[in-house]
């Protein structure tokens, strides 16, 4: 595929090289001498010195004919002009890197519509994502290539009592569109149908928005009824830590943030009403003693500088902080901390940065099939989850679930239009370019993808 990225910084450079080792003609637009430089030198692809939001320049690079053009710049700005005048040159896909929250405010204008961008890409947020999988649920199994944390996928087993017990499940009325995936009886995998019903000692697959699932977990399993609410405490009032507060709205969650600017701390407390704001330093052990950090069940640094994020992680640890996170902006800090776990206490480390990266090239190389981790691999034994495109020619094209005839042993458990995913109901249409993730037996897979081309 042929490739045109506006800005060699560590965002730019990174997807550079991941895709050109990846045998795509890549072309790199960068205004700064020194980065082009470094560029032409280190990584395999062509550099055009030039302003990425001039169309003279998008054109000398290709950006007419690309399959994919990424503005990747540090200035949001320079990014949604660039990315909006190479659609109108002809780059058949677009994406822009935003941090500003500002443009993701539809609330006066779609900036994404507006702009004629196929995908807004904003680092903080899909670092919060990260933060939010984990904090959500510390056991959970997420499909990772798959929702950007509007949906999850959870085993459950069926305890005694439980009411969704002997019902076939066209008659169980399920919240927030809540899917059954997979039922493991023994021995036996079973693709969910709308007939299957549930016994109890069941292990059942579940997918749903993750506040969907921690209220329907009570259905399955009554003894979760009443859990004791989940208390996070925040340092800093960053990008990252607005969109993680915003993320983990659920009441189940007692969210503070300690912030030292006192004008930034009273704004948050205006826009977050819901979440404790804390006026202090967050890195003075002090302030961390005062609040009693040590009783926080997740302590997330989120400051822009990670020497303060790693030390008062350490010292949160120290506390007695049952789970410490934190966000990093130098990547390469990120292995040095995972070698370094046990004894700074730090469970997970997220880059923005690599979160863009890894949000971009799950486009542009899509595999078919998506990959669970082990133990969920070993459940589904003879069935695979498969996400795939539906075709502009596809005859599944226009017309609501409910009203095709999908394959047997094949349920439908996520649906993405206009990069918005969600899990499914029967009267949602599907649309050409739009994205389906399904639970297929493998004798069946070959129907699927005839019925989507």
């Amino acid at each position: 595929m042929k490739i045109v990225i506006v800005g060699a910084g560590e965002v730019g450079t990174h997807l550079s090289e991941t895709l050109s080792v990846a045998d795509h003609d890549v072309t790199v637009i960068e205004r700064d001498e020194a980065l082009a430089q470094t560029l032409t030198e280190t990584v395999d692809v062509r550099v055009v010195k030039g302003n990425g939001s001039s169309a003279s320049t998008l054109l000398k690079a290709g950006a007419s004919k690309c399959d994919f053009f990424l503005a990747m710049t540090s200035s949001d700005e320079t990014n949604l002009v660039s990315a909006s005048l190479a659609k109108a040159l002809g780059a058949k896909k677009t994406f822009a890197r935003a941090h500003d929250a500002t443009y993701r405010d539809n609330t006066l204008i779609n900036h994404q519509r507006h702009f004629g961008i196929d995908h807004l890409v904003n680092p903080e947020a899909l670092a919060a994502v990260e933060l939010a999988k984990r904090i959500r649920n510390p056991g959970r199994v997420a499909v990772e290539d798959f929702g950007r944390g509007q949906i999850e996928v959870k085993s459950i087993e069926i305890q005694s009592g439980a009411k969704v017990c002997d019902i076939p499940l066209k008659d169980l009325k399920l919240p927030g569109n809540i899917r059954i995936g997979l039922v493991q009886r023994d021995d036996t995998n079973i693709v969910a149908n709308a007939n299957t019903t549930l016994k109890v000692g069941d292990q059942v697959t579940v997918f749903g928005h993750p506040d969907s699932l921690f209220e329907t977990k009570a259905l399955f399993d009554p003894s979760s009824k009443g859990s004791k609410k989940i208390s996070v405490t925040i340092l800093s009032g960053s990008e990252i830590a607005i969109s993680l507060a915003r993320l983990l709205s659920n009441p189940r969650f007692k969210i503070r943030i300690i912030e030292r600017d006192l004008k930034h701390c009273e704004a948050l407390a205006e826009r977050l009403p819901s979440v404790t704001m804390i006026h202090g330093d967050g890195t003075s052990l002090r302030v961390l003693e005062e609040e009693e950090i040590g009783h926080s069940d997740f302590f997330v640094a989120c400051r822009k500088d990670d020497e303060d994020n790693i030390m008062t992680c350490l010292q949160a640890f120290k506390l007695g902080a049952k789970h410490t996170m934190l966000a990093i902006n130098r990547a390469d800090y990120i292995e040095i901390l995972e070698k370094l776990n046990t004894n700074l206490g730090v469970e997970l480390a997220v880059s923005p940065r690599i979160a863009a990266t890894n949000e971009v090239l799950r486009y542009i190389g899509k595999k078919p099939f998506i990959q669970l981790e082990d133990s969920v691999r070993e459940e589904i034994d003879n069935n695979f989850i498969i996400e795939l495109d539906i075709a502009e020619k596809s005859s599944v094209v226009d017309k609501k679930i409910r009203d095709i005839e999908w394959p047997e042993e094949c349920v439908l458990v996520g649906h993405e239009h206009n990069y918005m995913p969600r899990t499914p109901t029967g009267d949602d249409i599907l649309r050409a370019g739009d994205s389906i993730i399904a639970i297929i037996c493998k004798s069946r897979i070959k129907e699927l993808l005839k019925l989507t081309k």
